[in-house]
């Protein structure tokens, strides 16, 4: 009875014997399909990567070739899919308004945090969770071990402590 040998093609330098002799075609391949050598290296080196991990799954071992194209064929296309829908999005995206893109006033910001530090600690601790940790108030309530009620009186007073000592600009 003769068997036909199914080895592994991770054991004993197989899989660098059939990445050199498929490799070259590969990259041509997907080179001719997107132009650009670093990203056709990158599609085989992830076509490759796939084929391999179904290799047990080929009927016929000798499809290797065939499959390896295929799964080339496929990452090229899904490559400019994706391009497609990126260059569709930043289109969308360059037509839309512009937000203001304000320098930080660093000056602002030390006064701000002046004010704050000069609340009592529990109402400079609630303001901080609230609003720089967005914590809800029951989470708040949790970590300041208070009820929920507290919570928010110690926020409302501490904002308006905060608004008396820091008038709004502009």
């Amino acid at each position: 009875m003769v068997t036909e040998s199914r080895a592994d093609p991770v054991e004993g330098g197989a899989l660098s014997e059939l990445y050199a002799r498929h490799a070259p075609a590969a990259v041509r391949l997907a080179y001719l399909l997107t132009g650009d050598r670093a990203l056709a290296q990158d599609i085989v080196q992830e076509a490759f990567v796939r084929v391999v991990g179904r290799f047990h799954d080929l009927r016929n071992r000798d499809s290797f070739e065939w499959y390896l194209r295929r799964v080339v064929v496929n990452l090229a296309n899904s490559h400019f899919r994706r391009l497609k829908v990126e260059r569709a999005y930043l289109r969308r995206e360059a037509r839309s308004p512009a937000e203001p893109a304000d320098a930080p006033d660093i000056e602002t910001r030390e006064e701000m945090w002046g004010v704050l530090q000069s609340l009592p600690e529990r109402q400079r601790a609630a303001i901080v969770l609230r609003y720089y940790e967005y914590l809800t108030e029951a989470q708040t309530a949790e970590v300041l071990r208070c009820p929920v009620g507290t919570v928010k009186s110690l926020v409302s007073r501490g904002l308006e402590r905060l608004r008396d000592q820091f008038p709004a600009r502009g």
